[in-house]
């Protein structure tokens, strides 16, 4: 082989410059999304980060490449495609559909992660050398990763999307099966890394690839609704460690950080979601808790009738009100009423009135999925406040506007024995008064636990479709 040619050594060189920006550009788009107020900053760095290591990418291939046109026709077409269906899902799917939409996402990495790990063991097979055993060990990793992914975030996503039931499947010794599928798949990676030849080898990555992907859809079938938000949290982790090891793999430093970034960032938001939830990350995994919003959780005790109100009722109370708060939750979300709420907003505080909002952690389907919508409708950044920010607050509000909202304010989570006992919660039963937006009285939460709330003497219930319900509220304002 010839020296290098000048376009060759820039491409090198150029490789290497690009993936150490890229890499940072990364680390700061993950600092940017910590915040509202730096997200879309965060985000703008994330897409030029990957737009930087995809040309460094390009260039190298097409540097090396025996058939330069060939390859550069091949990556046009699959950014085309992909390019393709991203701004098409962009542009048609609802905010009420990200959180389906990411859990499919990460199915498709870790597809890929599997499609890599099978592409590099069929260009290198095996040799009697103790680094492409290791090389084995990573593809066989990547596999097991990859397929995990690929099979949990595809019944996420069918879950989410109520495409089937999100209660959680019970098998006998359910618990025991997933630790024997583990212990089965270290052995055939073990196995796999000592193989020396496709046909030998083949064996023991099939076997491997089959266990991994029933171990995936067990492991997310056996969790139930209420942990939902947890599992697109852990999901995303699992897919950047796939990616991750795909990057072992393929020898690609940066996909490797990135993985490792997605993984490890992934890792603490679970960890967040589960001690908002005060649910240990075991716990989750193990699964059980919640139902796919049926009676399984809800108790025979008797709480009574509860009272119900109309919009001009409400509008009149807010006209009165000194401090009022709104703690949205996922039914605001299905009726897309973020934009008429942040319209109430504008107006209240137009007429004086102090209003603020109170988020909990595992609002919605999605983490950070409330924050999304208010931004979505310009809500002030400033008044948009965390659970631990207003929870000490509520004996201060005059009038609490619980819209779409339940398990996070169900006052059940402070009755030990209780399915969500221990659960922190929106404490909004210690308002003057609270004004529940509630499509109907027949729907439980998430974990399927009756919410006494509904029933207390300062809560009034404003049934019907939230965006509906508020834009009366306007109107009689």
């Amino acid at each position: 082989m010839g020296a290098p040619s000048f376009f060759q050594e820039f491409s090198v060189q150029f490789q290497s410059l690009a993936y150490v920006c890229a890499a940072l550009l990364f680390i700061l788009a993950l600092a940017g999304l910590s915040k509202q107020e730096t997200a879309r900053r965060g985000n703008l760095f994330g897409i030029v980060g990957m737009g930087t290591a995809l040309l460094a990418t390009i260039l190298i291939v097409l540097a090396f490449d025996n058939e330069p046109a060939m390859s550069f026709f091949l990556i046009a077409l699959a950014m085309g495609i992909g390019a393709a269906v991203g701004i098409y899902k962009a542009k048609h799917v609802e905010m009420t559909g990200m959180p389906e939409l990411i859990a499919l996402l990460h199915s498709f990495v870790g597809l890929a992660a599997v499609l890599v790990g099978y592409n590099s063991f069929f260009i290198t097979p095996g040799s009697d050398s103790p680094e492409n055993a290791f090389h084995m060990g990573e593809v066989g990793l990547a596999v097991f990763i990859g397929a995990v992914t690929l099979t949990g975030s595809i019944v996420a996503f069918l879950k989410l999307s109520a495409r089937i039931k999100g209660s959680p499947l019970t098998l006998p010794g359910r618990n025991w099966l997933n630790l024997g599928a583990i212990v089965v798949s270290i052995g055939l990676i073990i196995w796999f890394a000592n193989t020396r030849s496709v046909g030998v080898g083949l064996i023991p990555l099939i076997l491997l690839t089959i266990i991994a992907l029933a171990l995936g859809l067990h492991l997310v079938a056996a969790i139930g609704g209420g942990d939902m938000p947890v599992v697109v949290s852990m999901l995303n982790s699992y897919s950047g460690w796939a990616a991750a090891m795909a990057g072992f793999t393929l020898n690609n430093d940066l996909l490797i950080i990135t993985g490792a970034l997605v993984g490890s960032s992934g890792a603490y938001l679970s960890y967040i979601m589960c001690k908002a939830m005060n649910r240990s990350f075991v716990s989750v995994i193990l699964g059980g808790f919640g139902t796919d919003g049926g009676a399984a959780g809800a108790d025979d005790r008797d709480y009574g009738e509860h009272r119900e109100t109309t919009a001009a009722d409400v509008a009149q109370m807010l006209k009165d009100a000194r401090k009022v708060m709104i703690t949205p939750g996922y039914g605001m979300a299905v009726a897309q009423a973020q934009y008429p709420v942040a319209d109430l907003t504008s107006r209240l505080r137009a007429q004086g009135v102090d209003v603020t909002f109170g988020i909990h952690p595992v609002a919605g389907r999605l983490p950070g999925h409330m924050n999304v919508l208010l931004a979505e409708a310009k809500v002030p950044y400033d008044i948009v406040l965390e659970m631990d920010e207003v929870n000490d607050d509520f004996a201060d509000i005059d009038v609490v506007l619980v819209i779409g909202a339940n398990d996070t304010v169900n006052p059940a989570a402070e009755e030990p024995g209780s399915p969500i006992a221990g659960m922190p919660v929106l404490k909004v039963w210690e308002a003057k008064n609270v004004v529940v937006f509630k499509r109907s009285m027949g729907n439980a939460g998430y974990a399927g636990v009756q919410n006494p709330l509904f029933f207390n003497e300062n809560s009034q219930m404003l049934l019907g479709d939230a965006k509906a319900t508020v834009e009366q509220i306007i109107a009689a304002l």
